[in-house]
């Protein structure tokens, strides 16, 4: 759902606001500053369309010199995650400091910022309201959330910025039911690219050679499976630049790497009997860099160790997978023999198993309890004359809302980025992974420091 945020100065009303628009008392109002300390979230109660409202919470709770670092920290965090803000201000305060800085963060959103003008509670008020057009939002809209005077017009607000969202997304939806998946076929020359298609489709579509590099370019070919219309895309083998024989197979080894890019999960075919081989690392590496969901197809599994117990080759096979491709860790890993058709059916259940994972992401509430626990667990390392680490909020964003299988990033607001040290970021990934299990997914931390300005400053 769309989210809208309300930001603004302790005791502006942001708490008695969220209240009218949730339609219930949710969030504490008081006349003291700094009540609400952490975020808070409803659906919208007044809007037409469905959304989610957010009282940002802990900016402001102490007026001391980290009052700049805390407006810094919730604006950024609005900016991040909001699909409009909400920014409210005190009709019978005017215009402040704090107000003026805040408008000039809020600046930088991408979101749409709507100006609301709290406690004009009477006539005399409304007539002040125009002072506040210099914070460069327009007149804004004078309410009282007390009263319940003027509700209708955030409404409308609302609804004109969500309505288009909602009709996208709804679209978006039957798209990506009709359309399926874009899954890439990648690997190095002649680990059975093609006859994996060949065996998903029971047809031989594309050419299948044992001389390495038959496939020139990128093949989309169209795969129905369950109702869903799919794009299998069967690329060129990619090979060490200083083994291609001609600009042909340069330019079709980029072509491989766009594909990763367009897909929503890359099968990554290895040649099972021959082991993982630098290469296979490499395009790994390509798929890690990409952040892109990931399945890993064992092929030629039946060339593998023949003679021996199925349960000794599979875990054999496993082992060598793991320790020679650590890196791609969260991908799961299907065996399968493509020319003989052997155990295919496994390679669309575990994607199943990975789109189903995906569509049930964390939510910004556990992500911060979780997060909280890591820490108090085992709090990060501080190096001598130095600070320690400290986390002051989490949310989770997903670049693109509308693809098939989303992969989000846990944006993580800290005192300093720079304190956050690479084991420590391998523990929370790990950490994440045993609390919430999201197989074939990558986890994407993006550290950012609470103020900006101050970051700048230092360097």
């Amino acid at each position: 759902m769309p989210t809208v945020a309300i930001v603004g100065r302790p005791n502006v009303g942001k708490s008695a606001l969220f209240n009218r628009l949730a339609g219930r008392r949710i969030a504490i109002v008081h006349d003291q500053p700094g009540v609400t300390r952490d975020r808070i979230s409803a659906p919208c109660h007044i809007s037409e369309q469905p959304c989610t409202i957010i009282d940002t919470g802990g900016i402001g709770a102490t007026l001391d010199d980290g009052f700049g670092a805390a407006v810094t920290t919730e604006a950024d965090i609005a900016m991040q995650t909001a699909d409009l803000i909400l920014f409210i201000v005190d009709a019978k305060d005017g215009i402040t400091v704090i107000d003026e800085d805040l408008a000039k963060r809020l600046r930088k959103s991408k979101a749409p910022v709507q100006l609301i003008i709290n406690k004009a509670d009477n006539e005399k008020q409304d007539l002040l309201t125009g002072d506040f057009a210099t914070l460069g939002y327009g007149e804004g809209i004078p309410v009282s959330a007390e009263l319940g005077k003027n509700m209708h017009m955030i409404a409308d607000a609302i609804d004109k910025v969500v309505e288009p969202l909602n009709r996208d997304i709804e679209e978006a939806e039957q798209v990506v039911k009709k359309e399926g998946l874009k899954i890439a076929i990648v690997g190095k020359p002649n680990a059975g690219k093609s006859s994996l298609i060949n065996a998903i489709l029971k047809d031989d579509r594309t050419i299948v050679s044992d001389v390495s590099g038959t496939t020139r370019d990128a093949i989309d070919v169209p795969y129905e499976f369950l109702g869903e219309q799919h794009t299998l895309i069967d690329t060129a083998g990619i090979r060490r630049r200083t083994k291609m024989d001609s600009s042909v197979e340069v330019f079709s080894s980029m072509r491989a790497e766009r594909s990763i890019r367009r897909a929503d999960i890359c099968l990554l075919v290895i040649d099972c009997a021959e082991g993982v081989s630098a290469q296979d690392r490499k395009i790994a590496r390509i798929i890690q860099d990409e952040k892109k969901p990931c399945l890993i197809v064992l092929n030629k599994f039946d060339l593998f160790h023949p003679n021996a117990q199925k349960s000794a080759r599979l875990e054999e096979a496993t082992e060598h997978v793991r320790t020679e491709l650590f890196f791609l860790a969260y991908a799961p890993y299907v065996c399968v023999s493509a020319l003989k058709k052997q155990s295919i059916g496994l390679v669309f259940s575990k994607l199943a198993e990975i789109r189903k994972a995906a569509q049930n992401p964390i939510t910004t509430g556990k992500l911060n309890r979780f997060l909280g626990e890591a820490f108090a667990k085992k709090p990060p390392q501080a190096k001598k004359g130095t600070k320690r680490l400290k986390l002051l909020y989490a949310t989770a964003a997903v670049n693109d809302r509308y693809t098939a299988i989303p992969v989000p990033t846990y944006i993580l607001f800290v005192n300093d980025k720079r304190l956050m040290q690479e084991h420590y970021e391998q523990y929370l990934t790990n950490r994440l992974r045993e609390d919430h299990p999201s197989p074939g997914i990558p986890i994407t931390f993006s550290v950012r420091s609470r103020n900006a300005t101050d970051e700048k400053k230092r360097r």
